[in-house]
């Protein structure tokens, strides 16, 4: 029986044994739709504000992530109730539908959601309409958070979150998001196809779950870091995210627009510093702009 977020597939493998049929495990992809139930004029509205390719598990923390990290909400209490709607997936077993209500006086602001209804699992900043459309959402002070993180605490992340991925295990097909305390210890994890999803889902267990306090976290990403996940970081205020793959030019400038320390290249026993280097003991306080 296929684990939960995996399906099982007939295949082919060719080697050098020859043609085999064998039966391989994959990782599950299908759309979520984010319904978003808010008042208007003390009328109730209820509008689709997301379609997502995802990973199914977790979905409710997805929605509350993804509001969250798009500044439609800025704290959980303004959620009145969350939960799968629609019909179940036959293939997953899931709803594909999660409605967030929200309290009465929450006021939404669409306009600063410059985004397009639907979103690839391999998106990023493609998902937005403009850079500019970003930036305004990313409106958060820059973090001025002052602790430091050893050398050594970087250097074993990445097998921590290796350790941890279950269903990456079993299908080497998704992306993960950790987040670490400033000892090293893990705190928790998501996986999916989409790698803002995995961290969308991570922002909204901890919004759910403890109010959202991380501003002595480390963010570990399992694939590169894109403009997109370090607008999430900043969002969340995380000071401290690390990439095993590489940072992409936009995210490194809004790296260091907002004074997080992203590293990258985190693998092997080295890292990268592209911004905030303070952060990292032992390292020279130099702008890297």
């Amino acid at each position: 029986m296929a684990a939960a977020g995996t399906r099982l597939a007939n295949i082919q493998t060719i080697s050098s044994k020859g043609l085999q049929s064998e039966v391989d495990l994959l990782a599950v992809e299908e759309p979520l739709e984010i319904r978003l139930g808010y008042s208007v004029n003390g009328k109730r509205v209820v509008r689709t504000v997301s379609i997502t390719m995802r990973t199914p598990g977790h979905d409710l923390e997805l929605a509350a992530g993804f509001l969250f990290s798009e500044a439609l909400i800025q704290r959980s209490s303004q959620i009145s109730s969350i939960r799968n709607c629609g019909p179940v997936s036959s293939g997953s077993g899931q709803s594909n539908v999660v409605r967030v209500d929200l309290t009465t006086d929450t006021v939404i602001d669409f306009q600063r959601l410059e985004r397009h209804f639907y979103t690839s699992s391999s998106c990023g900043v493609c998902g937005k309409t403009s850079l500019d459309a970003v930036l305004t959402t990313t409106n958060a002070a820059p973090l001025t958070e002052d602790w430091l993180v050893s050398r050594d605490i970087i250097h074993a992340l990445p097998e921590a979150l290796r350790n941890s991925q279950s269903v990456f295990d079993q299908t080497g097909g998704l992306h993960a998001s950790a987040i670490f305390d400033s000892s090293g210890a893990l705190i928790s994890v998501r996986e999916d196809v989409g790698r803002h999803n995995a961290l969308d889902k991570l922002i909204g267990a901890e919004l759910m779950e403890k109010s959202l306090t991380l501003s002595a976290s480390i963010l570990l990403v399992s694939g590169r870091a894109s403009f997109e996940l370090v607008q999430k970081a900043v969002m969340a205020r995380m000071p401290i995210m690390a990439a095993v793959g590489a940072p992409s030019s936009l995210a490194v400038e809004l790296a260091q627009r907002f004074n997080i320390t992203l590293l990258g290249f985190v693998r092997e026993s080295r890292f990268n510093i592209y911004s905030a280097p303070e952060r990292i003991a032992g390292t020279a306080a130099i702008d890297l702009s």
